[in-house]
């Protein structure tokens, strides 16, 4: 990795900003490049980060995923002016229309794009609820809406069928939800969660054949389902709205193999080919940044437990997926440790999710143009 003097270089901000969100950049955005808010989970949690096994999602666990924010005095979209970031993924503080006014004037004024998390309708006695929110966030300006839904089937469920009560629900909130969004011709990427392998997001998408339902497309999670990149990125291009971009390390350990977002450059996808691909869809394909600084991620493949939600008539999971995964990991034994905040003190925590983060600013600067 670069050193840290380069990384300030690259990123064209000062010190300053590392301890404290309140001051902004000089230097101008780059553009289509924003960030999500996992990318400053650590910071936004005054350095607690995610311990081991710890969820990702909006800034946290099911709070986030359905729309809402824990208090905190982190101001997410300052931070991501400050380190040069061209948008930011997070809501508006509430949706009366003055506080939406005021909201949209500072992101212009700060000339950040918005993408926001609304929390899905689960029945129609939350449809009032759910277009007061669609209404105000597109007023706020919001480009696209993002939920995540799901946990990491693996960890959460111990077998095939309350795994698949958990999509269907999912897949009724959405339905419930197209009509609205249709109404205000907002589109909702539903991101690729480490829930459901990409084969079977892609047909219920096809199956409700939607222009306002799509993908908001993760890089990285689905190797924790054995699918590499390229597959799931082939499957889920026809859906794809939006991109949480990242890189991704591996490593072998015991029970399987250990995922973590690293540094762009030094992990495993083809970032390049991938932005290209993106790119041929639609130019202003928008990116944003979900560096997430943690502990690894352990995917258990050789164990019961991973494969009790898998079965060949609900959810297959073919032998060959889990090879070509396997060979994947073997290729690309890491150059240096996966990063890891067990053991530091918030505030080396801290520094190292600012170090990660203006080290991937950098390399995306250089090799992909964000």
């Amino acid at each position: 990795m670069i050193s840290r003097r380069e990384i300030l270089a690259l990123a064209g901000t000062a010190p300053a900003w590392l301890g404290s969100s309140s001051q902004a950049a000089t230097v101008p955005n780059k553009p289509k490049m924003g960030g999500a808010p996992t990318a400053f989970s650590v910071r936004s949690r005054g350095g607690r980060g995610f311990a081991p096994g710890a969820r990702g999602g909006a800034a946290g666990g099911a709070a986030a995923q359905a729309g809402v924010r824990p208090a905190s005095s982190f101001d997410i979209v300052q931070h991501c002016k400050n380190i040069g970031l061209a948008g930011v993924q997070t809501n508006p503080p509430a949706t009366d229309a003055d506080t939406i006014a005021k909201f949209r004037a500072r992101l212009e004024s700060l000339n950040l794009y918005l993408i926001s998390d609304v929390r899905l309708p689960n029945a129609k006695s939350d449809l009032d609820a759910f277009e007061t929110q669609v209404k105000a966030y597109k007023e706020a300006g919001a480009l696209y809406f993002h939920v995540a839904l799901t946990g990491r089937r693996y960890e959460d469920f111990d077998a095939v069928g309350p795994w698949k009560e958990m999509v269907d629900r999912i897949h009724r909130s959405g339905e419930l939800a197209e009509p609205i969004l249709h109404k205000y011709q907002m589109k909702l990427g539903f991101e690729n969660h480490k829930g459901y392998r990409s084969a079977e997001q892609a047909a219920w998408l096809k199956h409700v054949s939607s222009e306002y339902l799509g993908v908001c497309y993760d890089f990285g999670n689905n190797l924790s389902l054995c699918e590499t990149p390229d597959q799931s990125l082939k499957t889920l291009l026809p859906y794809i709205f939006y991109s949480h971009i990242k890189d991704m390390g591996l490593q072998e350990y015991e029970d399987g193999f250990l995922l973590s977002e690293v540094v762009m450059g030094d992990g495993a996808l083809d970032l390049k080919g991938m932005v290209q691909t993106l790119r041929q869809k639609d130019p202003n394909h928008i990116f944003l940044l979900e560096m997430i600084t943690r502990d690894p991620l352990k995917i258990p493949v050789y164990t019961d437990k991973y494969w009790a939600t898998f079965d060949d008539v609900l959810s297959p999971l073919p032998g060959r997926d889990l090879a070509h995964t396997l060979a994947l990991v073997k290729k690309n034994v890491p150059k240096k440790p996966l990063p890891s905040i067990s053991g530091l003190s918030p505030e080396a925590a801290v520094k190292l999710e600012d170090d990660l983060n203006l080290a991937n600013i950098a390399w995306a600067r250089q090799n992909l143009d964000l």
